[in-house]
């Protein structure tokens, strides 16, 4: 079983290497390259996600494109994150009382590099149900916020893959004209 199971992980990383596959990280590489300095927008009606959005950013930055901190006046890139606020739609209702909501996340995100400035306006939907106990209930808005906020951010990395892929291939077709 072991054998076979090895097997089929050969098979799909010769598929995925002999078909061309990068992954997104490598394309942001040709967007953002250098350091990276993060600054987050506080919301003053929810200053507590702040921290979530710094902490998943830098998380972000480390882990998924290799990329480096670094203080605002030595870094050569500038990603500058805003909360937007929520909205909170009742999706279900039971005898009356909403038992499922759908949180809308409206986010800002701002890139500023050596080769250009992107600005994207990112809006994440999340449904969570909810429970009779409004402590609970508060949590869960906090959850709701912080989901939407991640889903939010998977957006913007996505977004800045797809500029880099689009700079290659203009740096492609340029070189091929020459």
């Amino acid at each position: 079983m072991k054998k076979y199971i090895n097997s089929i992980i050969v098979a799909l990383l010769i598929v995925s290497v002999g078909c061309g596959y990068k992954p997104s990280a490598h394309y942001i590489k040709n967007i953002i390259s250098g350091s990276v300095f993060v600054d987050v927008k506080v919301d003053p009606k929810e200053p507590e996600n702040a921290a979530y959005v710094k902490d998943a950013l830098h998380q972000m930055i480390l882990t998924r494109f290799k990329g480096s901190l670094a203080p605002k006046k030595e870094a050569s890139n500038l990603i500058v994150a805003s909360y937007k606020g929520t909205s909170f739609n009742p999706v279900s209702y039971s005898n009356g009382y909403i038992t499922r909501y759908r949180a809308e996340i409206k986010m800002e995100f701002e890139l500023v590099t050596p080769k250009g400035r992107f600005v994207r306006h990112i809006k994440s939907e999340v449904e969570e149900n909810i429970n009779a106990s409004s402590r609970l209930s508060s949590a869960l808005r906090i959850e709701a916020i912080k989901r939407g906020m991640a889903k939010a951010l998977d957006q913007f990395l996505a977004y800045a893959s797809t500029q880099g892929l689009l700079r290659e291939e203009a740096l492609k077709a340029q070189s091929q004209t020459r």
